[in-house]
Parts: C-alpha cells; structure tokens; sequence
C-alpha cells in the first residue's frame, strides 16, 4: 500500500460541510437527556442504527494478555441501573466482562460530526431482566437463552464530542473532568 494509499486516505473527508452547533453552556445537566437528543438528532439527520455502538473490552487470556477488543452492539437502554447492553456470557466479550467488569462504548454519527463516548464499571443485570432481554429481541422464537446476560455500564465518565470543520472540535465531560450526576 505504502505512500499512495496514506495519501489517499489523506484526500479523505473528515465531516460534511454543514456540522450542527453545540454549546455545551445550553446542554442539559442529565448525560442521558443530552445523548437522547443527540440520538434524536441523527434520527432526524438519516443515521442507520444510531443506536448502534463499539463496545471495548480488555482481554484477560494467556494467549491475549491485557489485549483491547472491540465490536459493534446496540444499547438496550439508559436508567439508574446505567447504559445497558446485552451478549452471551460464554462469547469473548462475556468472558471478558466476567475477568475485568469494566469497558467503554462508543457511538459514533458521521452525518453530524459527533461521538458519544461512555465508560466505567460493567454489572450484570437481574437474570429476569436478560430472560426478557432475549424475548423481546427481533428474532424471539419463545425459547429461552440461560447464557443470554443483560450489563450495564455505570458510567464514571461520559464524553460528548462535536467535530469541528476548523478543528476547534468541542468536548463536554461528564466524570473525571466534570460533574456526574448521580
């Protein structure tokens, strides 16, 4: 690949021409009522699975050492438990999560230039609340899944981020730099 294809990527663009403004000053206090609008946003915008997120883990394994991994889920919801998501526990982010409880998602809307970056402890949720989990999903044929596991993230920091066609990109914390509600 070698030069041609670094300045290729180069000719890239970053953003589309008309991002939207953000003035952290006017965003509501709450995190989740910000990424609800944010989220309602690229809905309006055309995003496909605005919803949609990356999630990173920290492999625990002799042959993966404290190797990240990541791979794209769906948020199930947002509430006093934390940003919940869902996955079997025998798969490699399930292993993962039960070795080292902690990992961040990202969600990501490129017609608006924003990310939303979310990260803290994992707990497992209520085994009654995964059984409905996996019943309520698209595909539910009526059977149940006892390795199904619903988490939730318990955030100890939250990053919005809005891009910035001059670079004067804008970052508003929640956490380590700011304030999290409780």
């Amino acid at each position: 690949m070698g030069e041609t294809f670094r300045k290729f990527l180069r000719t890239l663009p970053d953003f589309p021409p008309d991002l939207p403004d953000f003035d952290p000053d006017n965003a509501p206090g709450d995190p989740a009522l910000l990424f609800k609008q944010w989220l309602d946003e690229a809905l309006d915008k055309g995003e496909q699975q605005p919803h949609a997120f990356s999630l990173a883990t920290v492999g625990t394994g002799a042959g993966s050492g404290r190797q990240p991994s990541s791979r794209m889920l769906i948020l199930k919801d947002i509430d006093h438990e934390g940003w919940h998501f869902a996955t079997s526990r025998t798969s490699r982010k399930g292993k993962e999560l039960a070795a080292e409880p902690s990992a961040a998602m990202n969600f990501y809307w490129p017609s608006l230039g924003r990310q939303v970056r979310v990260a803290g402890p994992v707990v497992e949720l209520s085994a009654e609340a995964s059984a409905r989990d996996w019943a309520e999903r698209p595909r539910a044929d009526g059977s149940g899944n006892p390795d199904w596991q619903l988490y939730a993230i318990r955030p100890a920091e939250i990053e919005f981020w809005q891009g910035s066609n001059d670079g004067n990109h804008i970052r508003h914390r929640f956490g380590p730099d700011g304030v999290l509600p409780g």
